[in-house]
């Protein structure tokens, strides 16, 4: 079985020589294998092409993937249009439990949700029909345990409430303040316990387009949840959010699996290890085709997915692993010292207070950032990077700072390449190419415009902007949101590798405890009563300071025997006595 797929947003036959139309064997010998449409796009005929690859290397775009699969993935569950992404195999919700949904952005978990939601019909693969049909999509699924959930929805008998993944949406459809959307969704009576548990008091009478990314993915939460349903699905509960509101979050939706099934799409492992009970593996080529397992339980699904081989399937579909080093953070290295900053303060009026006692930034290292949401790490931030000046104390206008910030607009209209050529002179070297584009897997966007990018492809650029400059200090403010796992791994290696290579240092603010775990020599811990005042503690060395970090926290981590980082069940042997010896953070009797 082959399908080819044409990006239509990359194809642009105005600008290239038709290179695909060309340079096909097939057109050459007189077959009509590559045609431009009427929309101006190129349309491959999956029957007469032979899977020759001429074409993808020809296009100047990367508009163009042909993927031959194998025979028993013949049918699709669903396929977008002729050369369109194909999904193969089907996610199902399960009474009482929470199902997680595990894989790369655009590998088909939102398609799932759409069939799932009775929003789309799959076609099974048939293309060709206008408008497809339940009586078929039934007739496929009879017999297995997606049939009676599948009959439910399409008679319309199921009732589905969704939290989006991209929440900056919702001010656009709604306006008004944060209680009104909340009453109106309160369709269970429970409004008061998630105001409380989630901590939504302060901001109920503001309005809906004036409140924080962390404020709002709360809000879009509670507004979920409230909601009376017989299936309820998450996209991303975990971006904006600090560590203490994703367990407050977590803990609300188990409740609510035993009254609903819930499915959750979720890229912070320790919450999605700890939240789940069990997972589908999603994988494939984003974009192109994904394909969706069988439910596995949470732990193997986990590791098989960073392994990249599912034993069961008897399928390899990475050709390395997403490995979590157990290498220990360097506390005695000898670095020479980038960035001293001193005792500075900044308040706003009454409402807030920081309160920061100096320390140093070191040249070569990575100094992660962790704390609270609304503790001043982004305020202390912006003071270091100039864009705010501190009320008591001076900081050095002589450090030059790069400064990719936590929001990130979209407003531009500009191409990717054309960003980053504007922003530096070094775009066309190897160097550029290989550590900062190929990474961070830019290539197949550089012609797309920013307004148009998802919220994973905007950070991925916002992060290549910022490295992109000529700077002493980086500072990056949580650029793990909405990047999926591997993303993550490869953003902690890009960052890494470019404090070593430059000398300069970096300073990363993110609320994923695994990110900072693999990106960090050392740590800065913010404490204080968020919203009200903040502090600066440290920097420490990194066993000291995840120990403080995760004291607070109330929760202890440990390493599995593949080494992957894992938050221990509260209460548990490993968690009573890795806290009897006040060891929260990788302690030796965690290791085995």
């Amino acid at each position: 079985m082959r399908i080819a797929v044409v990006h239509k947003d990359r194809c642009h036959s105005k600008k290239c020589g038709r290179e695909c139309i060309i340079y096909c064997p097939r057109v050459r010998t007189g077959d009509e294998t590559i045609v431009i449409g009427e929309n101006g796009k190129a349309i491959i005929s999956e029957e007469l092409c032979v899977g020759c690859g001429i074409c993808i290397k020809k296009c100047p775009f990367d508009a163009i993937d042909i993927i031959t699969l194998p025979e028993e993935l013949e049918y699709p569950t669903h396929r977008y249009g002729v050369n369109g992404f194909a999904l193969y195999g089907m996610a199902a919700p399960v009474e009482g439990k929470v199902t997680g949904i595990l894989g790369e952005n655009g590998i088909g978990k939102s398609t799932a949700v759409s069939i799932l939601s009775g929003q789309l019909i799959p076609n099974l693969g048939n293309t060709d029909e206008k408008e497809s049909s339940w009586d078929s999509v039934l007739e496929e699924y009879s017999g297995t345990e997606l049939h009676d959930y599948l009959t439910k929805v399409s008679s319309g008998n199921v009732k589905v409430a969704v939290k989006p993944q991209y929440i900056d949406f919702i001010p656009k459809v709604f306006k008004g303040k944060v209680i009104s959307l909340l009453k109106s969704t309160d369709e269970r009576n429970v409004l008061d316990t998630y105001i409380n548990e989630l901590k939504l008091g302060p901001i109920l009478d503001r309005d809906i387009d004036t409140i924080s990314g962390g404020e709002l993915q709360r809000v879009a939460i509670a507004a979920c949840l409230c909601r009376k349903a017989d299936f309820y699905f998450l996209d991303e509960i975990t971006p904006y959010l600090d560590i203490y509101q994703r367990m407050a979050a977590a803990k609300i939706i188990r409740d609510i699996s035993q009254i609903s099934p819930v499915m959750i799409v979720e890229h912070d492992l320790a919450i999605l290890d700890m939240l789940a009970d069990n997972v589908h593996v999603a994988y494939g080529k984003p974009s192109v085709f994904g394909i969706i397992t069988r439910t596995k339980g949470v732990r193997v699904g986990i590791n098989q997915y960073l392994e990249g081989f599912l034993a069961e399937e008897n399928v390899r579909f990475r050709d390395y692993s997403v490995t979590f080093e157990t290498r220990a953070h360097r506390s005695d290295t000898d670095r020479e010292t980038l960035f001293e900053f001193p005792a500075f303060k900044k308040s706003y009026g009454d409402s807030f207070r920081l309160n920061v006692k100096g320390g140093t930034i070191k040249a070569g290292e990575v100094l992660g950032v962790v704390g609270a949401n609304g503790i001043g790490k982004s305020t202390f931030a912006k003071l270091l990077a100039g864009v705010e000046v501190p009320d008591e104390g001076k900081l050095s206008s002589t450090v030059k700072i790069a400064f990719k910030p936590q929001y990130i607009k979209t407003d531009s209209t500009d191409t990717v390449e054309f960003m980053l050529r504007r922003t530096t002179s070094r775009f066309d070297t190897s160097y550029f190419l290989h550590e900062i584009i190929e990474p961070l897997s830019l290539e197949p966007i550089l012609q797309s415009s920013v307004s148009q990018l998802s919220g994973g492809e905007l950070q991925r650029v916002a992060i290549a902007l910022c490295l992109a400059q000529d700077a002493d200090l980086y500072i990056l403010d949580e650029p793990s949101a909405h990047l999926d796992v591997e993303q993550r791994v490869k953003l902690a290696r890009v960052l890494r590798r470019h404090a070593e290579s430059s000398g300069s240092g970096v300073l990363v603010i993110d609320h994923d405890i695994y990110v900072i775990d693999m990106i960090s020599e050392r740590l800065l811990v913010f404490d204080g009563t968020p919203g009200v005042s903040g502090e600066a503690v440290g920097p420490f060395d990194m066993h000291e300071g995840m120990n403080y970090f995760l004291k607070e926290l109330e929760i202890t981590f440990r390493r599995d025997k593949s080494g992957r980082p894992r938050i221990n069940k509260p209460g548990s042997y490993l968690d009573r006595e890795q806290r009897s010896i006040g060891s929260y953070y990788y302690s030796d009797i965690s290791k085995s």
